[in-house]
């Protein structure tokens, strides 16, 4: 990751992000840093979150680190004190803690198919942090942007939230329901001035698709997979969620960007 100051694009802003201490979100909380953000840090890893403190500071960013679980219902209120406690005021938040494939294959079941799935397979991924997480977030954040009348909330889905996959039913449903949930929230805070976007990342190179990874070793079932023919950074995600997090996407609401190599555009695999 490039470790360039940035040119302020968030500066004066205070911005949640969750599941910031890997993959996509450890990528937004660095950014966020280097782009002026006074950043609050969440996830269940305390020293994974200070490796990206550190480097926060180290670029001349600012920012906390709020340790937390958020199958625990107290978490995100705790998150979102702990930001007013410091800063005063929550503008932007990141919604990105969330399970995929490597859960699949910690807790066998989950990332199957509805025939395959019991009924607690089905509530470990929409019943924690793949759905009820996010609400729990949002639910915290909302009442702090509300009085202001200024708010951002960015939403991390799945190009799985609007096609369907083969397996991962409870996934594909979890994503669905975040995308659509963000449109609902665009159209009912919009007068109070709280914007509510969503960001589909593709195949995104991180320990959530790890034992699916390999198949980008060979460049034609890359290509087969992804019309661009590589998985994506987590970086390239960021930067998605950089635009919607800032001014830039001052007249964005309801909408869902989608970060997928082309995955979504074609009918037929090639």
């Amino acid at each position: 990751m490039s470790q360039d100051s940035g040119s302020g694009r968030l500066a004066g802003k205070v911005a949640v992000i969750s599941g910031a201490s890997s993959g996509i979100g450890r990528a937004t909380f660095e950014l966020f840093g280097r782009e002026g953000a006074k950043v609050v840090a969440t996830a269940r890893r305390e020293e994974k979150l200070q490796e990206g403190l550190d480097a926060v500071k180290a670029a001349g960013g600012e920012g906390i680190i709020v340790p937390g679980d958020l199958e625990d219902d107290a978490t995100a209120e705790k998150v979102m004190q702990a930001a007013v406690d410091e800063y005063g005021q929550v503008d932007v938040l990141i919604c990105n803690a969330g399970v995929g494939w490597q859960y699949g294959e910690e807790h066998p079941g989950t990332m199957a198919g509805v025939h395959e799935a019991t009924v607690e397979n089905w509530r470990a991924v929409i019943g924690g942090v793949d759905l009820e997480g996010y609400f729990t977030m949002i639910h915290a954040a909302l009442p702090r942007m509300l009085e202001r009348e200024s708010g951002s909330i960015v939403n991390v889905a799945s190009m799985a939230g609007v096609t369907g996959l083969y397996d991962g039913h409870a996934y594909t449903a979890a994503k669905g329901a975040i995308v659509n949930l963000t449109r609902s929230m665009a159209i009912t805070y919009a007068k109070q001035n709280v914007r509510a976007n969503s960001v589909c990342p593709g195949f995104i190179d991180t320990a959530m698709i790890a034992p699916v990874i390999g198949v980008f070793d060979d460049p034609d079932a890359a290509h087969a997979m992804v019309p661009l023919g590589r998985a994506g950074q987590p970086e390239e995600i960021a930067n998605a969620l950089l635009f919607f997090g800032s001014d830039e996407s001052s007249y964005c609401t309801g909408s869902n960007l989608l970060v997928d190599g082309g995955c979504t555009s074609r009918s037929f695999a090639a």
